[in-house]
């Protein structure tokens, strides 16, 4: 029996030590594609903040957008979520926390909502519970184009200026460092006007061609899809971190498991020869 169970204790030494030669491997591969997937985003975000800053602007500073991009001036009843989540598993609580802050949203809609999925772990939980998928992405978002981003944006855009839709809300993952993620929700139209009464309103006196309607269906479509590219690359930097963390503590666990395998191992081999030993000197006593 206490060879068995020794034969068993090795077998279980030498399964958790593949595991964790496999978990390592992918904190290096995770580590690798979190610092060209944090290139990415550095290299977007200061240009990306700029363009939507200077959309902002022309939206606080002119009394002639369009009502129907307002927040206030239509009845809130039909809401399409953009929901960001990975398309595969191993990253901690990274796609359960964007689901969970999700379905509380969902749960507070008046009718049952449209939903774009990026990433099959959001795609496929909603999907279970009958929700409409109206669009996917389900490739690895750091390989994402911004003409791939604008042919999601397109479809949702035309359902909220029919009036298919009232509300487009999105909820991603937002990268605080390395070491924190936090999710995200942000109300892409219709658009909320934050007029600051302290600050100077600017004075300009600008012309629209061809017409202000043109104009402004440009600058939000424009807005809408710069967001959402900003906030995939953004998830995906976040998605990386999240699974060199979750990789990395899976090493440290297995490492640790071997190590009271190792201990529990060699004080069963102790036994087993402190037994022998004993049966032996009792044989040799029996024969005095």
């Amino acid at each position: 029996m206490a060879a068995n169970n020794m034969r068993d204790i090795k077998r279980r030494i030498k399964s958790v030590k593949g595991m964790e030669h496999i978990t390592n491997a992918m904190k290096l591969v995770s580590a690798a594609k979190l610092r060209r997937a944090k290139n990415t985003f550095e290299r977007t975000r200061e240009y990306f903040h700029f363009v939507t800053e200077s959309i902002e602007e022309i939206f606080n500073n002119t009394s002639e957008v369009p009502t129907r991009y307002l927040k206030g001036n239509r009845e809130i009843k039909k809401t399409c979520f953009i929901i960001m989540t990975s398309s595969r598993g191993l990253c901690g609580s990274y796609n359960s926390n964007v689901i969970k802050e999700a379905a509380e949203q969902i749960a507070g809609c008046k009718e049952k909502p449209h939903i774009v999925a990026i990433g099959n772990k959001g795609k496929e939980h909603f999907m279970k519970r009958d929700y409409d998928i109206i669009g996917e992405y389900m490739l690895p978002p750091e390989s994402i184009s911004f003409i791939e981003t604008q042919q999601i944006s397109k479809p949702i855009i035309d359902m909220y200026n029919s009036e298919e839709i009232d509300e487009v809300v999105m909820i991603y993952t937002s990268f605080i460092n390395s070491l924190e993620q936090s999710v995200k929700s942000v109300r892409l139209l219709p658009f909320e006007i934050d007029k600051d009464p302290s600050s100077p309103k600017l004075e300009k006196l600008v012309e629209y061609e061809p017409s202000v309607e043109e104009v402004f269906n440009y600058l939000v479509s424009k807005y809408v899809e710069i967001m959402v590219y900003g906030a995939i690359v953004e998830s995906a930097t976040c998605e990386h971190a999240a699974r060199r963390m979750a990789m990395e503590s899976a090493t440290d666990n297995a490492r640790e498991m071997i190590q009271e395998l190792n201990l529990f191992y060699n004080r069963t081999r102790q036994a087993v020869i402190t037994n022998e030993i004993s049966e032996i000197v009792g044989g040799a006593n029996a024969l005095k």
